[in-house]
């Protein structure tokens, strides 16, 4: 197990040289920054004595030099528009965002994993189908106009929650359930899908023919054995969320990575761009990690020595 962790460890380097290679470029390729920065009638000299500071006036290839030296030390230099480090002002909204992520994800396997059970259960019934067609239509919404919808029915309309910001626990409803409702549905569709193929299994027949009860078989035999699948989408679908994180927190005005995101790359802040998107790749990578090895604690079968 200690051996496959360093290998996969050893694996990320290319993997985020890569996306440092691919960030620096195309963060360049959006303009220059100091168009936003500065005044529509600013002096040719403020310009370039911008550009000095910034080391925006370099060749390419040395700034990428100097990016990806910094970079490796998690120094992403200092952002343009709130001149302070810009790896710092990514920690500072890291917590709000791993509490809306957190969540979205508890929600989301709370709800999605029995409704999956329950539609597998009850194949073809009412249930099978209503559940079905609630969850086509998760995955049919996009994330924004759902967002914008729960705002105005629950925050406007009835005033039951708060529209945005963050503060109490009740702050925290509309976006996690936003960013769920898509995760919902995807994780109910994998798990019913896996469930009625588990469920049909000789070991499913055989526990019920011991008497073992109903809820042990699906529950312990059944869940556990189709629960794989599941766990694969799960460690994809970070990515998703994290991108869906940045949508979700731009429209209910949660402080976190997401938001902080779009206002750089609206403000062409090239070092917080590339610091909140080393960020995404490492925790991308580190939770794909994560899932490869609950694979083994699932199944004992799957071995990695």
């Amino acid at each position: 197990m200690g051996r496959y962790i360093v290998q996969r460890l050893i694996l990320t380097i290319p993997v985020l040289i890569g996306i440092m290679l691919v960030c620096f470029f195309l963060t360049r390729l959006s303009g220059d920054p100091t168009d936003l920065m500065l005044p529509t009638n600013a002096t040719e000299e403020a310009r370039a004595a911008f550009r000095s500071v910034h080391g925006l006036d370099r060749p390419l290839w040395e700034q990428f030099v100097t990016f990806f030296a910094n970079g490796l030390m998690g120094d992403f230099g200092s952002s343009l528009r709130f001149n302070q480090p810009a790896m710092s002002l990514v920690w500072e909204r890291l917590g709000a965002t791993t509490e809306l992520a957190a969540a979205t994800m508890a929600m989301a396997l709370l709800i999605g994993v029995p409704a999956g059970v329950a539609a597998a259960y009850r194949r073809n019934t009412p249930a099978d189908i209503t559940i079905r067609g609630i969850t086509l239509m998760g995955q049919a919404l996009p994330g924004f106009y759902l967002g914008i919808i729960s705002i105005i029915v629950f925050a406007v309309w009835l005033r039951w929650l708060p529209s945005g910001g963050r503060g109490s626990w009740l702050n925290l409803i509309l976006p996690a359930a936003t960013l769920a409702f898509n995760l919902v549905a995807l994780i109910a569709r994998v798990t019913r899908s896996c469930m009625l193929d588990v469920l049909r299994q000789d070991y499913i027949r055989t526990a019920r023919a011991k008497g073992a009860r109903e809820r042990t078989v699906l529950w312990i035999h059944a869940l556990r054995n189709g629960f794989i699948p599941v766990l694969t989408v799960i460690g994809l679908q970070v990515g998703l969320l994290m991108g869906g994180v940045v949508v979700t927190e731009t429209v209910f005005s949660w402080p976190g990575v997401g938001r902080l995101a779009i206002q750089a790359i609206y403000a062409r802040d090239f070092p917080v761009v590339q610091a909140v998107v080393f960020t995404f790749a490492i925790i991308f990578v580190f939770v794909n990690l994560v899932v490869d090895l609950l694979y083994a604690v699932l199944d004992p079968r799957i071995s990695y020595n």
